[in-house]
């Protein structure tokens, strides 16, 4: 590595220093060529990564912040289920990764009345990933009602970032000890016979819930501030590239001190466009991930239920880069309805031009979805609201050096008493639903509404209202409505 300069040592000396020695065996380097660096800053970000090669480790690491625990369902009998037949080419491979858990101390021989079988999924690269099918045993497990961080939220935080790092745990379930007392709840057999595991196992119905708690904890007091995380994906943002450096730090601090490692192969630094969660951030906005995209192109027209669900599941997702999208999805969405009324809803689904125009309108929309930008809530927001004879639809922009920008789309059905309301009641109700959707940005802010009916002036003034016009009064004037 080439010398730093007195400017390039001033940062790091700066930064905090990691207490754990460096005694660490079979460190991993993070492979920095594609990161959006000049040559200097690269130099600065691989000197702050060698001070940490207990995170940048080849084996998981073993936390000792907080241990899984399974709670059954009182009256829960165990189930056990014969092994699935496998080909002596899948043996081998069960072979091989059953000895690798039992050298790490991932897994043990078990004597468990339960018994789970295994599968072996492929993976994008086409090799094949062990699991094991914990249906029966998640459907007699008393759910955590921890929460999930929102995909807007998180969206909505990054695109204010200059610099974004993403860092992937290594393994990141097998980091967190099986309480002792559930163990023999995850046995499951093979070929070679049963074993149970001593770690927390992909499968389980908690164990997301576990681990995004652990990370919570880990990082408490950086999230939303210098940091993101999704179970066990962390994104580090920052406003400059030495904040940056002093950001990883500390989060390289906390992860060390909880006994947790990253996977360098997959950890991505300073990167100008970040995939994350189904998206692609860049310095212009977001947008949905291209690759997803193709998958919505390539899919082929349903002709069960299950691939209509499974087509409105995914189109479903990016329903703020369309406008309208419940008005377009009316045709399918009423087709859903149907055929799970119907007995014969595992059968094939009748496709009408309506549904095919419906389809390929919802393809071509999303290859067209424009760039969504992150709020500014230093700014005004204009929200644009319309009411046709089935949907409501609200666009939420800003505008920037006179350029109006879309923050989001939004959009839904009527149901059938709000389709017989007068025209200008379901102005009212378009504002009213549009307010209480987009509520997140535009508390405290300054609204402007933009809608075809004048008349919502004398919603908001009018004394004498009563029953849901005067609800929706009541739940418009709490709003800063400084133009209609």
């Amino acid at each position: 590595m080439a010398l730093l300069n007195e400017r390039q040592l001033n940062i790091l000396n700066k930064l905090p220093t990691s207490p754990h020695p460096s005694t660490v065996r079979n460190i991993s380097t993070p492979d920095l060529s594609h990161s959006d660096l000049d040559d200097n800053q690269k130099k600065l970000l691989s000197t702050l990564i060698s001070q940490y090669p207990q995170v940048f480790t080849e084996q998981p690491g073993h936390t000792h912040v907080t241990k899984h625990t399974i709670e059954l369902q009182p009256g829960t009998k165990p189930s056990n289920t014969q092994p699935y037949r496998l080909s002596p080419s899948k043996k081998a491979i069960v072979d091989q990764q059953l000895e690798e858990m039992l050298q790490a101390g991932h897994i043990s021989p078990s004597r468990s009345p339960w018994a789970a079988p295994i599968v072996l999924s492929p993976k994008k690269d086409g090799s094949l990933r062990f699991c094991v099918d914990y249906r029966k045993l998640n459907a007699n497990t008393i759910r955590t009602a921890y929460p999930m961080p929102r995909v807007d939220d998180t969206l909505d935080s990054l695109c204010q970032a200059k610099y974004i790092s993403t860092l992937d745990l290594r393994s990141g379930y097998w980091q967190v000890e099986l309480d002792p007392d559930s163990r023999d709840k995850t046995a499951f057999i093979t070929h070679r016979g049963l074993y149970e595991f001593r770690v927390m196992p992909f499968g389980l119905s908690n164990a997301p819930a576990t681990f995004q708690c652990l990370m919570d904890v880990v990082l408490a007091g950086l999230k939303w501030q210098s940091c993101l995380v999704y179970i066990d994906d962390i994104v580090v943002f920052s406003p400059t590239f030495e904040q940056h450096l002093r950001d990883l730090s500390t989060i390289f601090d906390r992860l060390a001190n909880a006994g947790l490692t990253l996977k360098a192969s997959k950890c991505d630094f300073c990167r100008k466009e970040l995939k994350y969660l189904g998206h692609l951030i860049t310095p212009d906005g977001i947008k949905p991930d291209p690759g997803l995209i193709d998958s919505v192109q390539l899919f082929p027209q349903p002709t069960k239920l299950k691939d209509l669900q499974s087509f409105l599941g995914l189109t479903g997702y990016y329903r703020k880069f369309i406008k309208n999208y419940a008005t377009i999805t009316e045709p399918l969405l009423v087709l859903l309805r149907s055929s799970q009324k119907s007995k014969r809803s595992t059968n094939h689904i009748t496709w009408s031009d309506q549904c095919h125009h419906a389809f390929n309108q919802l393809k071509i929309a999303l290859t067209q979805a424009p760039l969504l930008q992150a709020p500014n809530f230093n700014e005004p927001f204009i929200l644009e609201t319309d009411a046709s004879d089935y949907g409501l639809g609200a666009i939420l922009t800003q505008e920037f050096e006179n350029q109006k920008f879309v923050i989001a789309y939004a959009s839904r059905t009527q149901t059938a008493a709000e389709r017989n309301y007068f025209p200008t009641e379901k102005e009212a109700l378009a504002i009213f639903w549009a307010t209480k959707h987009f509520r997140p940005y535009l508390e405290g802010t300054t609204i402007y509404i933009r809608s075809d009916c004048r008349a919502l002036q004398w919603l908001l003034n009018t004394k004498d209202l009563s029953g849901r016009l005067a609800r929706w009064a009541i739940s418009l004037s709490a709003f800063n409505i400084v133009d209609i």
